[in-house]
């Protein structure tokens, strides 16, 4: 397996960790609230499905636990935001602090513990395609789940009436309000559902990724989310092309420092969100939608 081989499967493995996230967030700032706390919904996921799996042993089940640590995360966020009405930006931050040092605390006891990971699934003969096949259908349950959400949210998005008023009650929540609807639970439980998805990135990172956990482990995965999201003008597959570009450079830092290529340190560790901001910054030039008119209220109302 040559080096641009090795880069692509570990930037799709990788990639996957914020793919999910990514759509997560797309889903929560559609209804009109963004939540700079998918950091700490990411890292409470991470520290959930390792703790998770340890006293399992499923990785699979670690992965579930993962979910609901970052739900539980995101929940607070949209009780502040929606029915506290506390400034989006602020909450998010309150929310990532607050990630950061539960799991800096409960997760000590966990930097030694090992486990088994994710296992990795062959797709029967896709898997044997030419140099595709082992890039993209021989890879852990949560890349192919990433596989399935981006088609999956399209769909919902503009197929069905959950979609329809999501997509309104981010545009206009008193027009959604008077036609019979409840905006405020709509936005919690986007919001929610993004944060789960957030927590099921953080556990890719944990336990199929990385397979293991440390201390801060996401690394700022969950801000190149949201501005994963913002870039892609908020479609589905703009965002996952988004994700997975970040994960090829990330993978390609690791292939590099593998081989020996003397290369900066500093310039390696930034590779990843330099080469993400420059795809997403020439992409977003070709214009896109504009963002949701109740997020774009919120926003002003913050500055």
């Amino acid at each position: 397996m040559n080096g641009i081989e090795q880069t692509l499967i570990g930037g799709i493995a990788g990639g996957t960790a914020i793919v999910i996230p990514s759509l997560g967030e797309l889903t929560s700032e559609l209804a009109g609230i963004v939540n700079l706390g998918t950091e700490g919904c990411m890292l409470a996921g991470a520290l959930g499905a390792y703790a998770v799996t340890v006293a399992t042993g499923s990785a699979e089940i670690g992965v579930a636990g993962g979910a609901i640590a970052g739900a539980v995360f995101g929940l607070l966020h949209a009780y502040l935001t929606i029915y506290r009405k506390a400034d989006q930006l602020t909450s998010g931050l309150v929310v990532w602090f607050l990630a950061l040092g539960v799991t800096g605390v409960l997760g000590t006891s966990y930097v030694n513990d090992v486990i088994t990971p994710l296992p990795v699934i062959s797709i029967g003969g896709l898997s044997k395609v030419p140099w595709l096949g082992p890039i993209l259908f021989h890879q852990d349950l949560l890349v192919y789940v990433g596989y399935v959400l981006v088609p999956l949210i399209i769909f919902i998005l503009h197929r069905t009436r959950i979609g329809l008023l999501l997509r309104s009650t981010g545009e206009r929540p008193e027009v959604v309000s008077v036609a019979g609807n409840r905006p405020n639970l709509i936005q919690a439980t986007a919001v929610t559902i993004g944060a789960l998805l957030a927590g099921v990135g953080g556990a890719q990172l944990s336990v199929g990724y990385v397979g293991t956990w440390f201390d801060d482990m996401t690394s700022g995965y969950g801000f190149v989310a949201v501005a994963v999201v913002l870039f892609a003008s908020w479609k589905p597959l703009r965002v996952m092309v988004g994700a997975y570009i970040f994960g090829v450079a990330l993978s390609a830092e690791s292939v590099l420092q593998t081989n020996g290529i003397a290369i900066n340190q500093y310039l390696l560790d930034a590779l990843p969100y330099l080469v993400t901001l420059i795809a997403l910054v020439i992409v977003s030039r070709k214009g896109g939608r504009k963002a949701p008119e109740a997020l774009n209220r919120a926003l002003i109302d913050v500055t």
